[in-house]
């Protein structure tokens, strides 16, 4: 953004003309509806006019912050979501994360959701092959969902995702291409198992808004491998998490600051032999056990 070299002499005056726009609208919301409308949005307007006169705010650099929402929105389809993009980078949803998340102790940790789920992945049976056609290294995921007290949830869904070997999301790519992506359910165990392929590390798309606003910052687009997961149980919170590679060189340095140390899964590495499956892949493929670990949602 433009830096404003003009920055106006606060007096007793102006303060008090901005302090009178900033009741006049917070007053607006006093007749909404919703109570909790009203105090979100009368919150946010005194935060943003607080931020606003915080800066001085230049009419070119209000201009430029139009133009970058705008060109955000113009970006976001339902396949690439930049405003989820933004939230990530600016650490507002790692902040909603810890704010919502159950502090239970023993329940796995969330992290972020990310801009790449979709709703319409496809199912896939118990050791079946969720990478269908992602190119990478072959992977053995498994793990079991169960509640803190230990008890196993049967038949809980379980949805999964994540990049290829060159860090693409199947919705990156042209056409609609289906891959590195699907859901199951788990059996009378609490057990969840399915091939993938070995997560990577990989640069957060950053040919759009969002990858301007970094460059400016001086900051990376890279995010260190990771597996996403969404599980959801009646009765208990709704887990949205990862597990990430051990010994990733991005592991502290993530652009979206979604790395605890709880979620850093060992991957275990082979070259050949007979998986737990008791298949016998040919050649390199890895394996990670992850357990997934749920609270129950409070009375």
């Amino acid at each position: 953004m433009t830096r404003s070299t003009r920055r106006r002499v606060e007096t007793r005056e102006t303060q008090a003309r901005e302090k009178a726009v900033t009741e006049e609208v917070v007053e607006s919301f006093d007749f909404a509806e919703s109570d909790r409308f009203r105090e979100v949005m009368q919150s946010l307007v005194r935060h943003l006019h607080s931020f606003a006169r915080d800066v001085r705010l230049s009419q070119e650099e209000w201009s430029a912050a139009v133009d970058f929402l705008t060109r955000t929105g113009q970006i976001s389809d339902d396949r690439r979501q930049e405003f989820i993009l933004l939230s990530d980078v600016l650490g507002l949803s790692m902040l909603t994360v810890g704010i919502n998340a159950p502090a239970v102790e023993g329940a796995t940790e969330s992290t972020v959701f990310g801009p790449f789920f979709v709703e319409d992945a496809p199912r896939i049976e118990l050791g079946g092959d969720l990478a269908q056609g992602a190119k990478g290294v072959p992977c053995y995921v498994s793990g079991q969902v169960r509640a803190v007290d230990g008890t196993p949830l049967a038949g809980v869904r379980v949805d999964a995702w994540e990049a290829d070997e060159d860090g693409l999301y199947d919705t990156q790519y042209e056409g609609k291409v289906t891959a590195g992506r699907g859901w199951l359910l788990t059996d009378d165990d609490g057990g969840y198992r399915f091939w993938s392929v070995t997560p990577t590390a990989y640069p957060i798309p950053h040919d759009g808004p969002v990858g301007e606003l970094m460059k400016a910052a001086g900051r990376g687009p890279m995010r260190p491998a990771h597996l996403h997961f969404k599980v959801e149980a009646p009765g208990f919170e709704p887990l949205i998490t990862h597990v990430f590679v051990a010994g990733d060189e991005y592991l502290d340095q993530d652009a979206v600051f979604g790395v605890k140390e709880s979620l850093i899964g060992h991957f275990v590495e082979h070259d050949g032999g007979t998986a737990p499956d008791g298949s016998q892949p040919t050649g390199r493929w890895t394996q990670v056990e992850f357990d997934l670990v749920l609270a129950r949602e409070e009375p």
